[in-house]
């Protein structure tokens, strides 16, 4: 078993679209028209047959206390793990990203959180070789 898809509520799927490919450098991967929404799913360049992050309207009730709570509370709605975190910290923000927390040592990765401008903040992780020398 393997994870297929995963999801990020989104508060207007235009602008994620253009945030999460022109920004962070995600592909598209489904573009399907579903009413007034899509099924719009991006992945990685890295890995194209690999997860896909569905970028899912935040329609739901229930969807802005949960997201307003995470933000609050600076906890992360996902994760994403990068090569060098203060390479990648220094491009996404020469593209302006926000980030709440900067690159910090924490255990066995480094980490950093951004905010995602579609009402999400989004954690880096560099993992980090704690072999012993």
């Amino acid at each position: 078993m393997k994870i297929y898809v995963t999801n990020v509520f989104v508060d207007n799927q235009d602008k994620a679209e253009k945030f999460y490919t022109e920004v962070l450098g995600f592909d598209v991967k489904n573009n399907i028209p579903m009413g007034e929404h899509r099924w719009l799913t991006v992945v990685s360049g890295e890995d194209p047959d690999g997860t896909e992050l569905l970028l899912e309207p935040s329609e739901h009730p229930a969807v802005k206390p949960y997201k307003d709570a995470l933000v609050s509370d600076g906890i992360p709605a996902h994760s994403f793990q990068v090569e060098n975190l203060d390479a990648e910290r220094k491009r996404l923000g020469e593209h302006g990203v926000t980030f709440v927390q900067e690159p910090m040592n924490a255990g066995p990765v480094r980490m950093a959180v951004f905010d995602d401008t579609c009402g999400n903040l989004i954690q880096l992780i560099e993992m980090v070789d704690t072999s012993p020398a």
